[in-house]
């Protein structure tokens, strides 16, 4: 499989070609300052330095470690307090206030829709990227969660790993994982055994009822293996941390924890469980109380260039979901995602699905039982 094969999964004829500076309107917006709420690895130094450097506006930058944080905060502020946000799309239901309006505006007619790959501005519809008929977030970036694994400690081949080995007996003590998300690959593997079946998981979306049947036995499974677990985390230092200091073997992580761990010590590898890896999209919105309105546009623009999804790829180990931003990526980037991203492992990819009502509320509830267990 070649680099260029990533149209299997995006569905584009060929990359957009973006211009090589921003649109005249953005150099209306030369000045002043823009309030970014995003991930906390997403707009590293290099990037915010040249996004201040090319357009002369401040970055005002805030992190955060997980949706549950971003979506309190906003709401805490009431849907303002900042100009941009970088929601997983899956959780836009979430940014909405008493009358079920969403907290973002719709995309603006400025902003470089077309830079995105097409095919993920098409499927966002569905995921959460539209409310009220209108496009309110754009695909930002999208990555997995699979295996990250100690070669050297446990070692199974590719074809053979599951998101089950967390439970393996070598793992004792020595798994890591976020308990919202290990409920998730261990029904996975739970629903392919019919042990617990699930129509791969995608019950638990369809009722209270059947949330609770799917994630009752998933968790009773989980409980009576419990003596596995290694470390928890919640952001994409602690999970680091779950290898690095806390000396787990396995887990189910983020592409970036294993990809980066990869980068300084080759026994670590990241993986596709044979279930299927599970598979997100993160998007980028403006909020409806945004102050800075032209800045805030020209900062959307900023980060729809190819060469900045580029950068972003080879700083975090995320996909970028602007056409074109491949080649502007490292080597190592690339020879990386070549690793993981096989042709059938694109083709057996589990998406998380846009949130319904029951979903987040019964989830904690399980959630709390494992963390205290």
């Amino acid at each position: 499989m070649t680099f260029d094969r990533r149209s299997m999964l995006k569905g584009t004829a060929a990359a957009i070609a973006a211009p090589a500076v921003l649109r005249a309107h953005d150099a209306l917006a030369s000045s002043g300052s823009v309030k970014v709420f995003a991930w906390q690895d997403y707009i590293q130094p290099n990037i915010a330095e040249k996004f201040e450097a090319d357009t002369g506006i401040t970055l005002e930058l805030t992190t955060f470690g997980s949706n549950d944080e971003a979506e309190s905060t906003v709401k805490a502020n009431g849907g303002g307090g900042f100009d941009i946000v970088f929601p997983s799309i899956t959780n836009s239901t979430n940014y909405v206030d008493d009358a079920g309006e969403s907290f973002f505006a719709p995309v603006p007619a400025e902003v470089n829709v077309g830079n995105v790959i097409p095919s993920f501005v098409r499927d966002s519809a569905t995921l959460g990227g539209v409310h009220g008929g209108e496009q309110i977030l754009l695909p930002f970036n999208w990555g997995t969660e699979g295996i990250t694994l100690n070669r050297g400690a446990l070692p199974i081949a590719d074809a053979d790993l599951s998101f089950g080995d967390l439970w393996r007996e070598e793992a004792k003590g020595a798994a890591a994982f976020r308990q919202k998300s290990v409920i998730m690959g261990t029904g996975l593997y739970l629903d392919a055994t019919g042990e617990v079946p699930s129509n791969r998981m995608l019950d638990v979306y369809r009722s209270e009822e059947d949330a609770r049947r799917v994630w009752g036995g998933v968790t009773e499974f989980i409980l009576s293996r419990k003596e596995n677990f290694g470390a928890f985390w919640n952001n994409a230092t602690e999970a680091t941390s779950a290898f690095k200091e806390a000396g787990c073997i396995i887990g189910q992580t983020w592409d970036t924890t294993g990809l980066l761990l990869n980068r300084e010590n080759p026994d670590f590898v990241y993986r596709a469980p044979k279930e299927g890896i599970i598979t997100w999209l993160d998007s980028v919105g403006m909020l409806k109380q945004a102050e800075n309105r032209e800045q805030a546009i020209a900062f959307i623009n900023f980060v729809l260039q190819p060469e900045i999804g580029g950068m972003f790829a080879t700083n975090t180990g995320y996909n970028s979901a602007v056409a074109g931003a491949a080649e502007f990526a490292s080597e190592e980037y690339k020879a990386q995602f070549n690793a993981v991203y096989t042709a059938e492992v694109l083709n057996n990819m589990w998406w998380w699905q846009a949130d319904t009502p029951f979903f987040a509320p019964i989830r904690n509830e399980f959630v709390e039982i494992i963390t205290n267990a």
